[in-house]
């Protein structure tokens, strides 16, 4: 099949940069990027391209999505919360790997989108929710890993609070104007620590919500 061998030239694009390990691999095989991606921009799906969407956001690239799902540590992970559904591509590909997959969405319009591609490619594992996903969703935490899919400047505590002791929490962090480092956050013994990864662009993330 056609999408099959684009899925498979994808991954082999991703690992001339970044060797992925196997169960990433196959969530990558098992998702469909094209979905995702706004109808203009259907020929760039398998390309290590980020992508605009509407309201002014990006469908990251797929080597960017591979190495934030791959520094999550997700084998054995029943739960996860992501800051910033965008396209739903990054929730697809977390999806494949964790039993339950919660993303919060601040601009109205892209969750719509990003829902109705669930429920057509039958994700039922993943819940969604309109908000601001700073405040993160206490009705289903703790959260044994925490994905943010835009940009902070510093991660709010009570997102802290929500993760799991023993949890780790991802996020791009800006440490100057174009310059944002990809961050692990570790919960051990009720204190965070952390360590930068490599250098990452995120747009931004907004407070509030966006109709």
């Amino acid at each position: 099949m056609i999408k099959n061998r684009n899925r498979q030239n994808l991954v082999n694009e991703i690992e001339k940069h970044f060797k992925l390990d196997a169960h990433i691999k196959e969530a990558f095989l098992a998702v469909d990027r094209e979905i995702f991606v706004p109808n203009e921009f259907k020929h760039l799906s398998y390309q290590l391209e980020a992508l605009p969407l509407a309201a002014s956001q990006w469908i990251s690239s797929p080597l960017t999505v591979a190495k934030m799902t791959q520094h999550l540590e997700l084998k054995g992970i029943d739960s996860i919360l992501e800051v910033g559904c965008g396209s739903g591509y990054q929730a697809a590909i977390l999806s494949k790997i964790c039993r339950r997959v919660f993303t919060i969405e601040r601009i109205d319009e892209l969750l719509k989108v990003a829902k109705k591609r669930f429920v057509e490619h039958e994700m039922h594992n993943i819940i969604t929710r309109f908000d601001d996903g700073q405040r993160g969703w206490k009705q289903y935490a703790p959260y044994e890993r925490i994905l943010f899919s835009a940009t902070a400047k510093k991660i709010p505590k009570i997102l802290f609070e929500q993760l799991t002791e023993g949890g780790i929490l991802i996020a791009p962090i800006e440490e100057a104007e174009n310059y944002h480092i990809i961050t692990r956050f570790y919960k051990k013994n009720g204190r965070i620590t952390s360590e930068a990864i490599e250098q990452c662009l995120f747009v931004p993330i907004l407070d509030g919500t966006q109709k």
